[in-house]
């Protein structure tokens, strides 16, 4: 029992750490590009608004067969991104050590279109004036 209940915990801590997520408007959508014989990667710009007076602008990078999940992603679309924070380290030829990061893309949801109305479906308003007073409820 105790190395079950260890084991999920492990997993539980990888999924927390390995899984990030965020909503918002898509802004930009890239053509595909092949950047080497063995690799393409395409990139999404995401208008996130925490603040509305300031809102910030996200590039995630979608690699090889992850291209394929933002073909029919259209600018102004709402979406939820899933995504993996990478870095890596790079030393130029002075010597200079550079650090970069990038938002790697592995799962996309279309929360709504951009050309389709956001409306939840409610049932019409009531009218409880013209309720007759006759009603045997107790309360």
């Amino acid at each position: 029992m105790q190395v079950f209940f260890t084991n999920y915990l492990l997993t539980l801590r990888f999924i927390t750490i390995s899984t990030m997520e965020i909503k918002g408007k898509v802004y930009e959508v890239s053509a595909t590009q092949q950047v080497t014989e063995s690799l393409k990667k395409r990139e999404l710009i995401l208008e996130y608004i925490e603040n509305p007076q300031y809102p910030e602008y996200l590039k995630f990078e979608a690699i090889q067969d992850r291209t394929n999940l933002l073909d029919n992603i259209k600018v102004g679309d709402d979406v939820e991104v899933f995504f993996n924070l990478k870095g890596r380290k790079w030393t130029d030829k002075t010597g200079k050590v550079v650090y970069f990061n990038t938002l790697q893309l592995w799962r996309i949801n279309a929360l709504s279109s951009a050309g389709s109305a956001s409306s939840a479906d409610y049932a019409p308003p009531v009218d409880i004036s013209s309720a007759p007073d006759d009603d045997d409820l107790p309360f």
